[in-house]
C-alpha cells in the first residue's frame, strides 16, 4: 500500500471531478475543525485506488503487502497507460457528491443494468442546464444509484432527440457486480 503520486493524484481528481464538480473538495477535507481530524485519503494497492481513513490507513501499513486484499472504498484502477478507470463500486462516492443526475423510467432500468446506454425514451428527469460530455449519475425514479455513465448530449439537445437517441453513455453499472464478479477486484 502506497500513497499516490502527484501524476497519479492529478488523473484521479480530474477523473472524479469530472461528476462531482466542486463538491470534490468536500471528499478530502478534514471531517471536523479539531487539530486531529481524521479525514480520507487515496491509497494504491496493486493498481486499485483505494478511498480510506487516514486512521485506518495508517493501521494498514503493519499488515504485510501480500495479506492485504482490499482498504476502504474502492474507486477504480491506474492502467499501464496512466490512466485512471472507475468502477462500479465507487458509485457510492459519485452519488453522495454528484453534481449531475439522470432518472431513468421502470422500462429503462433493465437495459441499464444489463450494460446499455440510456435512451431517451428511458430518461425520467435529467438535471438542468447539463452539458455534454459531463460524467452523470443514473437513478431509478425511486432516487436509488443504479450506475453512471457519461452525456452524450446536453439536456437542451436531449429533448429534441428521438425515442431512440442515446442520451447517456454507460460506463458502469450495479450489474456490473454479477456480470465481473471474478474480475472486479482481482488484482
Amino acid at each position: 500500500m502506497r500513497a499516490l503520486t502527484e501524476e497519479e493524484m492529478s488523473t484521479v481528481l480530474k477523473k472524479l471531478a469530472n461528476y462531482t464538480g466542486d463538491s470534490l473538495k468536500e471528499l478530502i477535507a478534514p471531517l471536523d475543525d479539531s487539530e486531529n481530524a481524521d479525514r480520507y485519503v487515496f491509497r494504491v494497492v496493486k493498481d486499485r485506488v483505494y478511498y480510506v481513513l487516514l486512521s485506518i490507513a495508517n493501521l494498514a501499513t503493519s499488515v504485510a503487502r501480500d495479506n492485504l486484499a482490499s482498504l476502504g472504498v474502492c474507486l477504480g484502477k491506474l492502467t499501464k497507460t496512466g490512466k485512471f478507470r472507475l468502477h462500479i463500486t465507487s458509485l457510492p462516492i459519485l452519488a453522495a457528491h454528484a453534481r449531475y443526475k439522470i432518472w431513468i423510467k421502470p422500462n429503462g432500468e433493465m437495459s441499464f443494468l444489463f450494460g446499455g446506454n440510456v435512451l431517451k425514451a428511458h430518461v425520467g428527469r435529467q438535471t438542468e442546464d447539463c452539458p455534454e460530455h459531463v460524467g452523470v449519475v443514473v437513478y431509478n425514479m425511486a432516487d436509488c444509484p443504479l450506475g453512471f455513465g457519461v452525456t452524450a448530449r446536453s439536456t437542451a439537445e436531449a429533448r429534441r432527440l428521438d425515442p431512440t437517441g442515446i442520451v447517456c453513455f454507460r460506463q458502469a453499472d450495479c450489474g456490473e457486480y454479477l456480470r465481473d464478479e471474478d474480475t472486479l477486484f482481482a488484482g
